[in-house]
């Protein structure tokens, strides 16, 4: 382990040295509580043995920053006192020390002061590596809720709560945001025809394609089935179309063969709805999902492989 022997009496102080050094510890030292302070709080200490008296910081107060500000790691704390008053003793572990040594100390008495600091620092450091295991695999867990099985995009759940900040940040900085809804035109027919394995790695690539393309303050998600949602960030009606726009051209671009459409082209191809929040309107997200959603429809009912808008002002092609 690596020691700290905090005391301003130098015959003390080489004694503890000597008797930890022995029993193969390492051993820092300071004069006073000021410059074991430091010493704490730069290096990897696992024991602090300190005096009560000491010039600046004094026993007591550093044993109430070692568990008030060391919270990153556990150091066993032994106070060591000339003082045989047991309120006083009482006083200092109540200050949040582990134990205490009454001066002058005997080997025997480190030897076993220090067998329970090994045993308590490892128990401590066995804590902090499960606590570490469980918070990385509550976090895997957490992802996975939120992620799409198939496609790994962010899924539905994740997209509401997106949509909560999204809409609350736009509310308080008085700023607009946009939504695009997507659908695969004639995917039943693909899965008729193809098979749903086939299906299903269509939705992969169509997915794989939208995460390469989506630009800063852009997020897409999996909306269910074969649609997807493309969350915007400060942008108006005609910015949103054109974002919605560019991910249509990119998957039409990717010319997957769909030789069982009823329509042109023979390709895999993507409808969009788009509508976007005004802090003027104040509608809520269900109203600008439901504007997202007709537009959409019209886009389908239009002819597909088109993007349509909720303001009628803007429609592409």
């Amino acid at each position: 382990m690596r020691i700290l022997i905090a005391d301003d009496d130098a015959t003390s102080r080489l004694m503890l040295e000597a008797i930890a050094t022995k029993l193969g510890h390492e051993c820092l030292a300071a004069t006073d509580g000021s410059a074991a302070w430091s010493v704490l709080s730069t290096s990897g200490v696992d024991v602090l043995l300190t005096d009560w008296m000491m010039p600046g910081v004094d026993g007591p107060e550093l044993c109430r920053r070692v568990r008030h500000e060391l919270s990153d790691r556990y150091v066993y704390v032994v106070l060591l006192t000339t003082l045989g008053n047991h309120d006083q003793v009482l006083e200092g572990m109540g200050a949040g020390a582990d134990d205490y040594l009454i001066k002058p100390v005997d080997p025997f008495s480190v030897r076993t002061r220090l067998v329970a600091a090994k045993r308590v620092t490892a128990l401590h450091r066995e804590l902090v590596d499960v606590q570490s295991k469980l918070e990385r695999a509550t976090a895997v867990a957490t992802e996975r809720a939120l992620t799409d099985a198939l496609t790994g995009l962010s899924n539905r759940r994740r997209m509401e709560e997106d949509l909560v900040n999204m809409h609350a940040r736009a509310q308080r900085l008085v700023a607009s945001y946009g939504v695009a809804l997507f659908d695969i035109d004639h995917f039943k027919a693909y899965n008729d025809h193809y098979g749903h394995l086939s299906g299903d790695e269509i939705l992969r690539r169509v997915a794989h394609r939208f995460v390469n393309d989506v630009r800063a303050g852009e997020r897409i998600y999996r909306y269910g089935g074969e649609e997807f949602l493309l969350l915007m960030d400060d942008c108006d009606q005609e910015g949103a179309a054109i974002a919605a726009q560019r991910l249509r051209v990119a998957i039409a671009e990717l010319e997957i063969p769909h030789l069982s459409r009823p329509d042109t082209p023979p390709w895999i191809t993507l409808s969009g709805g788009v509508a976007c929040w005004d802090p003027a309107t104040a509608g809520s997200v269900g109203e600008l999902l439901e504007q997202a959603d007709r537009a959409l429809f019209e886009a389908k009912s239009g002819g597909r492989n088109c993007i349509r808008s909720a303001n009628e002002t803007v429609s592409i092609r």
